[in-house]
């Protein structure tokens, strides 16, 4: 499939950007298109054996599908029951929750009402049940017998009964009030030993959520000015971003202990809790801003000697946005296909956890359980979660490199088809899906084990000794640092394919020859560079973070503004992530394709250079600055050699 072809015939062998186009990895293809066709089977499969109709439907603890006739399962009581108008399922007690098996562990029944209010004695529950017609007990209590029947302590409903309402398509009675839910949530959270903290915590939130919407509104605002800033000013953004950065770090920190000295000031004369836990909060925020400024400023000033190179290589990658404006919308439509696919695993699983035959279990109830092969179709579908998630990622990678590429190896611009981007993703369809799918197996591969050795660990937590501990803390940095290399020689594999039109391993080979060949080009340049756009993400960060402190600081008196804040820089992070992982990404296909236009052409007629005056410029500058750095050095003066003169001709 590829991986054979020699280093030979690799060197020998010309790029022809953008000249020749065929298929790659074709059988990678349909081995892809055969998995996925597992895929649909499992649901297909799940559907088939009613999977589908429980799960909307919901059943009773006796194996009854809510709102229809069944068919009596041997050896079960009150099975086979004909429920065609009894189309809600109703748990006796809802907040009784198995954490081990994550489920309520109560006894379900269908039931033609939820009940809209509270019912607190058994003479209500009776009087629910004969005005709505709502049974609310076991289906072998009648209504008359629930306040003289000695059973009805067992099979009616642990009052008072909370008022319920059902939830939208699943039919499944829910309590209004999640109060239950919370103290499900508290048994998780292991770390918060009181357990009124996640109760004033979960109402910070719910009080805070009108901020918390506009704050995420706030980072995606400026995410999208960032993008158009670098867009028109990429000269002067490095510069703007560390001034900023600067400003806002310098800013923050001295806001979080002015803060923290005026309410330590009135604290003394308000001694309430939140008061307290607000306190406690500024102090923690505040030394870790400080520890962050300190790290932050040695960094930058260790990177200052190579901050024109960053320059520079904006400016091209500021070009290439011009002239591809589609490109800003990528993280856009990629999100959005994989929200729809992360749709379609969750609810095959869940359909997976009602498949199967009904058997009874030790209480006397039934489960719905797969036997045989069959019992291991979740593992499949795992992986299908794991690859596919790579394949669309994959897509967008190689959508973005094709892009760039098209705009790099055309010499008149004006020359460009109307829409790169649907022209690259035409290409991808046509000839590259092979080896899209083949780079997200191999990142598959390493992700798997790695999920398990986490796995492993967090169920044996407490329980290892330090040597085992250590070891598989080892195993998953090592696999974790592995994924992040391959995924990188993955997105340079598909330049090259986007290039050259070549397999995938013959892609990913000539692209790392070329990094190698330009190591200490892509530690000086495109680290850098990516340090430069981390630097962005800080900003945005950092300035919906401030506007999150001034605004939630109006509340403090009577909410705790600890989670709010954490929920709003998390999401202004995963905001200005998605955009600038386009960025970045746009960086290191335009270094790429700069290195093989400086491998294979010299400037001499019939060889010249691709780039344009700007990246010439980009070439030079980075040149002098490294040997300036570097002066001494043999080994990086043998590696950035002068360039022909016809460059500076170009």
């Amino acid at each position: 499939m590829g991986c054979c072809s020699s280093a030979a015939q690799s060197s020998k062998r010309e790029w022809k950007p953008l000249e020749d186009h065929s298929c790659t990895d074709v059988p990678w293809l349909l081995l892809f298109i055969l998995f996925c066709i597992g895929m649909g089977f499992i649901c297909g499969f799940s559907i088939a054996t009613g999977a589908a109709a429980r799960l909307l439907s919901g059943y009773d603890s006796y194996g009854n599908i809510c709102g229809q006739k069944n068919i009596k399962v041997e050896g079960i009581v009150n099975s086979g029951l004909d429920l065609t108008h009894n189309k809600y399922v109703f748990f006796l007690d809802p907040c009784n929750i198995d954490l081990v098996h994550q489920r309520i562990k109560s006894i379900a029944l269908c039931v033609s009402a939820c009940p809209r209010k509270e019912l607190k004695t058994l003479a209500d529950i009776q009087k629910f049940a004969e005005t709505n017609g709502s049974t609310l007990c076991s289906y072998e209590l009648q209504p008359s017998e629930y306040t003289t029947d000695p059973r009805a302590a067992k099979l009616c409903p642990k009052y008072p009964v909370p008022e319920s309402a059902p939830i939208p398509f699943f039919h499944r009675c829910a309590p209004v009030n999640i109060s239950c839910y919370a103290k499900f949530a508290e048994a998780l959270i292991t770390f918060v030993s009181d357990s009124s903290v996640l109760h004033r915590l979960i109402s910070g939130v719910m009080t805070s959520k009108e901020i918390i919407m506009g704050l995420c509104l706030l980072s995606l605002v400026l995410s999208m000015i960032l993008m158009v800033i670098i867009r028109y000013i990429s000269r002067v953004l490095v510069w703007i971003l560390t001034i900023l950065v600067i400003l806002g770090s310098l800013g923050g920190t001295g806001v979080l202990w002015w803060l923290y000295a005026k309410q330590r000031i009135s604290a003394s004369t308000v001694e309430t809790q939140i008061a307290k836990d607000n306190l406690q909060a500024l102090l923690i925020y505040a030394i870790s801003a400080t520890v962050f400024t300190v790290i932050l400023f040695l960094i930058m000033l260790i990177m200052r000697k190579r901050v024109a190179l960053t320059i520079a290589l904006f400016h091209v990658a500021g070009k290439v946005f011009i002239h591809l404006p589609l490109l800003v919308f990528q993280p856009f439509w990629t999100f959005f296909v994989l929200i729809l696919f992360w749709t379609y695993w969750i609810t095959v699983l869940l359909f997976l956890g009602t498949t199967g035959s009904p058997v009874p279990n030790e209480e006397g109830f039934v489960e719905f359980r797969m036997v045989g092969p069959l019992k291991y179709m979740w593992w499949y579908h795992v992986v299908g979660l794991i690859w596919i998630s790579e394949f669309i990622l994959g897509c967008q990678q190689m959508t973005v490199a094709g892009a760039v590429v098209t705009y790099y190896f055309t010499r008149e611009k004006r020359n460009l088809p109307f829409t790169p981007i649907l022209a690259s993703v035409n290409r991808l369809v046509c000839y590259h899906l092979g080896t899209v799918a083949k780079g997200s197996f191999i990142i598959t591969l390493v992700k798997i084990p790695r999920m398990i050795l986490m796995y492993i660990h967090t169920q044996l937590k407490g329980k290892e000794n330090a040597c085992a501990r250590c070891m598989l803390k080892a195993c998953i940095c090592c696999l974790w640092c592995l994924e992040k290399c391959l995924t990188y020689l993955n997105q340079n594999a598909y330049t090259a394919t986007a290039i050259n039109s070549t397999n995938f391993c013959t892609s990913a080979k000539d692209a790392f020859i070329i990094l190698v060949e330009n190591a200490l080009r892509v530690a000086a340049i495109n680290t850098v560079g990516d340090f430069m756009l981390f630097l962005g993400k800080v900003l945005i960060v950092c300035s919906t973070g401030l506007a999150g402190i001034m605004l939630l600081n109006y509340q403090r008196d009577y909410t705790i503004w600890v989670l709010p804040l954490i929920i709003v820089c998390l999401f202004a992070f995963l905001v200005a992530h998605c955009f600038l992982s386009i960025y970045e990404m746009v960086v290191d296909v335009l270094f790429l394709c700069f290195a093989i236009d400086t491998k294979y052409n010299d400037g001499s007629p019939g060889r010249e250079f691709y780039m344009d005056k700007v990246l010439m410029e980009f070439v030079e500058n980075s040149r002098k600055s490294v040997k300036e750095a570097g002066r001494g050095d043999g080994a990086e003066g043998r590696e950035l050699k002068p360039m022909a003169s016809g460059a500076s001709s170009s």
